[in-house]
């Protein structure tokens, strides 16, 4: 197998009172960061909301991740597993990581190969519902061959290895501490999903559900003089301008993610001279979702957006076609993004390699659109500007979070759907509760009891196969599954569940990347079931007092957190 079917194996090697520490660890007082997504939870596995992940990822940490050129590096592991140094397996059926010896959890005891293996089982818990199953694809077993070895075998060759376990989405969970939240108990352990114990630079001392994280430097992190920051915070919740705005302009917060504001606001806050902007381009895509089955209230609870009843309004790919046509892409980047975004019409925009040729989205048709809806037996019958077929008003309710972009977006789309006889209600949902993924609420993503819901999403490292695998039949979440899944759409179509499983196992490069195109193409270009809008920068605020910071666009913001330190 040559190395150049492996495009993604480079790799880069590589509030409580503390102790006094030695070598600069803990020496820099307080990082404060704030989130406009407040944190739901530290449990990765039951959320699968951006902000959740990266709160978690200051404590829990995966075998390996993601650095900002998208390779992978190792972390917990002695090395990257590769054919030449014997952790691929020459058919591609297995992938052995050796555990760097003598890592211990926060609370000091060791960390071992059980703990791999019962991630990976508590993960895989048929009732519970695992926000991270897309990653676990494939995997016939994992086995701890001692207690620093650990393998896992796959069902076929698989041509990507680096799923599971790498990347912030996929941290290590300590089994002493899981181990009784398995299965139907994983939601009730609030303990453990609240506190966990990790081997990251950071442990909690103190976290308030949608509001703040706080952290203390773990004296049992590997590295004695990191991190330098005695404690830390994630504040979280209001809006990406009050987030911006307090490193910008009041120098309350030291690093503000996810600053969601438009060109002009960023240029005023920059004029306060306390900070700065920082962006990478990776995949991060924001798009609209339609909901394939019915959200209607009507329904009895347990059977709205379930594929028990399709959507009556959506499920003719022509009217989804319709609704995309109507939208200027073009106009809504120069609202929200300018250079810090691109009309975009793909799910998988980058690697370049990966990219189709996909452009057909970029051009506004509101004729075009009126017409489609006429073909699909949607018209105008009483002159009152909204189509209905057999009685029915074609009426839909778009939510999204609180975001001033966003609420931008909303409006525009809402009167250009109105041009061509679409009814819309707009809704706006805290992110905290949108991106929560609590299984109680009627306003989560995944519930998505609405017909069309906006937001961004991308995938970690530079290789689209579990991103795509998100999408297959089996991902949708479902009252079984204490509705967490990726599968936000209920898109249910053998074709894109054989394909999936077809680039699993197809080790060409040339031969993925057409895979990869047939994918994006299906759920975008021919069967509209998300429509991209903008491929955005990952845009963060930055003090002037912050040193270390390095930006990825491939994993967790703060994936190098330990390393980050004031600047004296």
């Amino acid at each position: 197998m040559k190395t150049k079917t492996m495009l993604w194996m480079g790799t880069a090697l590589a509030l409580a009172s503390l102790p006094a520490f030695a070598d600069g660890r803990g020496t820099d007082g307080e990082l404060r960061i704030t989130f406009p997504q407040a944190t739901s939870t530290l449990n990765p596995y039951l959320s699968s909301g951006t902000k959740d992940v990266y709160a978690a990822s200051m404590v829990l940490e995966p075998l390996a991740g993601f650095d900002e050129n998208g390779a992978v590096y190792p972390r917990l592991v002695t090395e990257i597993p590769s054919v030449e140094n014997g952790g691929i397996s020459a058919d591609f059926k297995s992938i052995t990581w050796k555990i760097i010896p003598g890592l211990k959890w926060s609370d000091g005891t060791a960390f071992t190969a059980a703990d791999v293996v019962f991630t990976g089982a508590y993960c895989n818990e048929t009732d519970s519902g695992c926000a991270q199953a897309f990653k676990f694809d494939g995997i016939e077993k994992i086995e701890a061959v001692d207690d620093l070895t650990v393998k896992i075998t796959f069902t076929a060759p698989k041509a990507n290895p680096f799923n599971a376990f790498v990347g912030s989405q996929t941290p290590i969970l300590q089994k002493a501490q899981f181990e009784n939240c398995m299965g139907a108990a994983a939601a009730a352990c609030t303990e453990q999903n609240f506190a966990p114990i990790g081997t990251g630079p950071f442990r909690v001392t103190g976290f308030v559900v949608n509001d703040i994280v706080q952290y203390e430097a773990n004296p049992e992190y590997r590295d004695p003089a990191k991190p330098e920051f005695a404690t830390a915070i994630i504040k979280g919740g209001g809006d990406s301008i009050a987030s911006a705005r307090g490193v910008m302009e009041t120098g309350e917060f030291d690093y503000a993610w996810n600053a969601q504001i438009n060109p002009e606001l960023q240029a005023q806050m920059l004029a306060a001279g306390k900070g700065s902007f920082i962006m990478g381009f990776g995949t991060n895509t924001e798009r609209l979702e339609l909901n394939l089955t019915d959200p209607s209230p009507d329904l009895p609870e347990g059977e709205r957006s379930t594929a028990k009843y399709p959507n009556p309004r959506l499920s003719d790919v022509r009217v989804r076609r319709a609704l995309s046509m109507a939208i200027d892409r073009t106009a809504l980047n120069e609202i929200g993004y300018g250079a810090g975004g691109s009309p975009n019409c793909n799910v998988v925009p980058a690697p370049a390699f990966y990219a189709s040729d996909n452009t057909g989205c970029l051009t506004q048709d509101i004729e075009g659109a009126k017409k489609l809806l006429d073909e699909a037996g949607w018209v105008d019958s009483d002159g009152d500007g909204i189509r209905e077929k057999d009685g029915m008003p074609l009426k839909l309710l778009f939510q999204t979070t609180n975001n001033p972009v966003r609420q931008d977006f909303q409006a525009l789309i809402k009167g250009w759907w109105a041009e061509i006889g679409v009814e819309t209600e707009l809704k706006v949902i805290d992110p905290g509760v949108f991106f929560g993924g609590d299984p109680s609420s009627p306003d989560t993503a995944e519930k998505f009891y609405a017909d069309v819901e906006m937001h961004a999403n991308n995938f970690d490292g530079t290789d689209p196969e579990a991103y795509l695998a998100a999408l297959t039949t089996d991902k949708a979440p479902r009252p079984e599954t204490n509705w967490i899944g990726t599968n936000y759409n209920r898109y249910a179509n053998p074709d894109y569940d054989a394909l999936s499983a077809k680039l699993a196992q197809t080790f060409d490069m040339d031969e993925r990347a057409t895979i990869v195109k047939q994918m994006n193409d299906m759920i975008t270009k021919d069967g509209m079931v998300t429509l991209p809008l903008i491929l955005r920068g990952n845009l963060s605020a930055m003090s002037n007092t912050l040193g270390g910071v390095k930006v990825n666009a491939w994993d967790s913001e703060l994936w190098n957190v330990a390393d980050w330190y004031r600047v004296k």
